[in-house]
Order: C-alpha cells, then structure tokens, then sequence
C-alpha cells in the first residue's frame, strides 16, 4: 500500500502488516511437516522419514521464520504511517511466532525417545492434530482478509468477521479434544515417562491452536481500531 501525507509530501511504502503472510507461510509449511510425520510416527509405520531430517526441516523453516520476523520488525515506519496500532502490531508478530515455537518443540519431543503409541489412542492423536491443523490455517485467510479491509482493497467486513470466527470455532474443538485425551492418557497403563512425554507433546500441538486464536483476537481488535 502507498499513501501520501500532503502535509508532509510524504510517500509511505506498502503496510509492514503484509510481511506477516510472509511469516504465516513459514507456519504452513511448518503445518505440513508435522502433518506428514506424526501421523506416520502414531502409526507406527516402519517407513516413517528419519526424524533427525524431519528436526532438521523445522529447525530451518523456524529459523527462516524468525529473520523474517526480525525484518518485520526492523523496518517498521513510524506509528502514524502504520495502518493498525503498533503493540497490536507487535503482539500479533509474536503470537504467530509462538505457533512455530510450539510446532518446533512438539517435534522435539516426539523425537526425544520413541514412545509405543495403543491403538485406543492413536485415532484422538490424529483428530487433535486435525484439529490443531484446522484451527491454524484457518488464520491464514483470516489474516490476509484483515490486510485487505484495513488498506482498503476489500469493504467485506462480515466476511473478515467470519474468517476470524472459523479460528476460534475450531479452536474450542481442539480444546475439547485435549482435555479428552490428556483425561484418557493420565488414566492409562503406560509408564510415566511415556504419559509425561505424550501429554507434553498433546499440549504443545493445543498450545499452537491456543496461539492461532489468539492472534485471530487480535485481528479483531484492530478491526476495531
């Protein structure tokens, strides 16, 4: 976005809100990457990728996510010249972040040690990570259609209302899910170092939905700005 300040005769390059897609497309494909090992790991499929390589790809796209949130940043233009309240600004920056923080550290502790995963958990394993999926993409739109209604290029302000409520719906979906199957976990047979292990894991994936919905609380603020 370009917008000139006649008073000043100023020209403002496009809005630092859309460096945050930038961002969020780290998170997809941080997604992805746990969406294609951990379905494999609850299975027990012998085939499953090396998790060293699976680290490894997230310990990358975290890191290529936090110079670009280091961009971001650095190259804010003054308060009056931003299109949303900078500490909104600065707190959607680092809720988002912390959805990757907390896919990085999910991975890390699956890896940590093998844990035999029961059959009777394995299918709310898959629906929670489902869900968990569901809740953080659904911020993606959410996110790009607050960019829009704020620069002015959409006028659809239901339909980015809407966008943000698709994110906290599935939000409080995954943490039904959580709470079901931390319940199911604390009262198994497994030893516990395998509870510990897996309920820690079970909290980090709800803690990245938990983050998702927060930043989609903060998109509603600064629809209200």
């Amino acid at each position: 976005m370009r917008f000139r300040l006649p008073f000043l005769g100023v020209i403002v390059s496009k809005d630092p809100m859309d460096g945050l897609t930038k961002h969020y497309d780290k998170i997809a494909e941080c997604i992805q990457i746990i969406n294609d090992s951990v379905e494999c790991y609850v299975t027990g499929d012998a085939t499953c990728k090396d998790f060293s390589d699976l680290i490894e790809q997230i310990d990358t796209v975290e890191s290529q996510a936090d110079k670009i949130k280091r961009s971001i940043r650095n190259h804010l233009p003054h308060s009056m010249f931003m299109s949303v309240d900078k500490t909104l600004f600065f707190n959607y920056t680092r809720s988002q972040d912390n959805i990757l923080d907390n896919a990085q550290e999910a991975l890390h502790w699956l890896a940590m040690r093998k844990v035999s995963i029961a059959a009777e958990y394995q299918k709310d394993l898959i629906l929670l990570l489902s869900e968990v999926n569901d809740t953080t993409t659904r911020l993606g739109p959410a996110l790009k259609a607050t960019i829009e209604l704020n620069n002015g290029s959409s006028i659809d302000r239901e339909k980015t209302k809407q966008a943000i409520r698709k994110v906290r719906k599935h939000y409080a979906r995954a943490v039904e899910l959580r709470k079901e199957l931390t319940h199911k976990i604390y009262n198994s047979d497994m030893e516990f170092k395998d509870i510990y292990q897996l309920t820690h894991f079970v909290d980090c994936l709800s803690e990245m939905a938990h983050q998702a919905e927060g930043c989609a609380d903060i998109l509603r603020a600064m629809l209200s700005r």
